[in-house]
């Protein structure tokens, strides 16, 4: 059997190449967009992709099953479970065959079985991979969003962030039952899950690539709680706020995502238009690190670094269905930059700009005032006077846990629909946990026009480690 994981760090997310090294078939579980690297590993691999399939419809990435299915001529495999709201509103016009619990396919003499596992999503499979070449017992479990190493798919998202109202407990319970069929397993049983740690879907997702089913059941929080009714309040409490582009993802996933052949190269463009572009309040998006955008930047653009959040707070941040412009040092950059938008959907980058135009605008004295620092220590001197506030954009999570006496809470992803909360006559100090979200922060409270922004350098670990004050309340 061969078997290779694909991992993308951005979207702490696995997609699974399966396939038989005799027939030369293989299948693909849980693609998402950037559909060429499948392609070449079945390539390396010496195996065609003979059908696509994933676990559940997504709600932090685009799938590429479709597109890859499409662009290969492979059997395009999708749940049909779930009930009349969770189903494919493409399957037929793109000759899906559907699955149910119990079906069962093969790729060559690889038998992979379906099961339904509901909780997470009313439509999720897991898929149970036997390599009847060499045994006729199971190999492992491809689960997706169903048990992760150290943890399980939470059951909120229909609720918290597709809206479906008073979903959340009963999905708790579907999942409890779920478990159990994973619990009857096999204990060498190996897990591969969809995400690992950093993944908003669940709370605590462990970082080793995979596990097996008798390790799960020894150390995953979940297998300790035999209870049913302490399993649901167990599973509930924690959950990290989800990102609102969540909701999206859902709908562009169920309805069908659009066919991109191939990932975006936007094209350059000059400082004329970009000066014009900003005057027309374009969204312009300033991909450098922090520390540059600090010391030079654009009026009007936002700081959203290329690291390995940035896909998590675009969707946060950026609109759907709207130009998007970018600044980057060079184009390598941007297409890297414009990849992990099309991941999560934003389809819409219109041009970019070389950072250079900062550097001239710095030069001719026009770009943006620098936003400043300060150390935990001055903060600490300075709140005395009265005249800061500080705006912890941390979640909520993090809140509870502890936050600086008198700061206001208003996580980053919910502060540009709050900035009327802000008051107008008090320099703001912005804070998270280490100053990178506080940075993002700083960028937008520029962009609506208030001057006085700082950044607390460090963020609430320094303020901890200097063994100043904490709030519990």
């Amino acid at each position: 059997m061969i078997f290779r994981r694909l991992y993308d760090q951005g979207l702490a997310q696995a997609s699974y190449l399966i396939g038989c090294e005799a027939t030369g078939e293989a299948v693909v579980i849980d693609a998402n967009r950037d559909v060429a690297q499948y392609i070449a590993a079945a390539a390396a691999e010496k195996v065609h992709i003979r059908c696509v399939t994933e676990t559940h419809i997504h709600a932090d990435y685009v799938s590429g099953s479709r597109e890859l299915a499409k662009r290969t001529g492979a059997q395009l495999l999708l749940s049909a479970e779930g009930g009349p709201d969770w189903q494919y509103a493409f399957a037929t016009t793109d000759g899906a065959t559907l699955l149910r619990d119990g079906s069962s396919f093969h790729v060559g003499r690889v038998r992979i079985d379906v099961m339904h596992t509901p909780g997470h999503t009313p439509e999720h499979l897991a898929f149970l991979v036997t390599d009847e070449a060499t045994s006729g017992r199971p190999v492992g479990l491809a689960s997706g969003d169903f048990v992760f190493v150290g943890d399980v798919g939470r059951p909120d998202l229909l609720e918290r962030a597709a809206k479906v109202a008073n979903t959340m407990r009963d999905s708790a319970h579907v999942l409890f039952h779920s478990l159990q069929r994973f619990r009857a397993l096999p204990d060498h049983v190996q897990l591969w899950p969809g995400h690992g740690a950093g993944s908003a879907c669940g709370k605590a997702l462990g970082a080793l690539p995979q596990s097996t089913v008798g390790y799960e059941k020894l150390a995953n929080w979940a297998f300790a709680i035999s209870d049913e009714d302490a399993f649901v309040a167990e599973v509930l409490v924690g959950q990290p706020e989800p990102p609102t582009y969540f909701a999206q993802m859902k709908r562009i996933n169920r309805d069908g995502p659009r066919i991109l052949d191939g990932l975006p190269h936007p094209t350059m463009l000059d400082s004329d238009t970009l000066s014009a572009r900003l005057a027309a309040g374009a969204i312009v998006v300033d991909v450098r690190s922090a520390e540059a955008f600090g010391a030079a930047f654009g009026a009007g653009t936002i700081n959203i670094p290329l690291s390995a959040s940035f896909s998590t707070w675009a969707g946060w941040l950026l609109p759907y269905g709207t130009d998007v412009f970018l600044i980057a040092d060079d184009a390598a950059t941007c297409d890297r930059a414009a990849r992990e938008l099309a991941m999560i959907g934003l389809d819409d980058v219109a041009g970019w700009f070389p950072a250079s135009v900062v550097a001239d605008w710095a030069a001719a004295g026009t770009a943006g005032s620098p936003i400043p620092c300060m150390s935990a220590l001055e903060l600490a001197e300075r709140l005395a006077d009265g005249d800061l506030v500080v705006v912890d954009v941390r979640n909520r999570s993090e809140w509870d846990h502890g936050h600086l006496p008198g700061a206001l809470h208003i996580p980053l992803g919910e502060l540009a629909g709050r900035v009327g909360e802000l008051p107008a006559d008090r320099h703001i100090v912005v804070q998270c946990q280490g100053g990178t979200r506080s940075a993002i922060a700083a960028s937008l409270l520029r962009r609506h026009a208030i001057s006085g922004v700082i950044n607390l350098r460090g963020g609430f670990s320094e303020w901890t480690r200097e063994g100043l004050p904490v709030s519990m309340e």
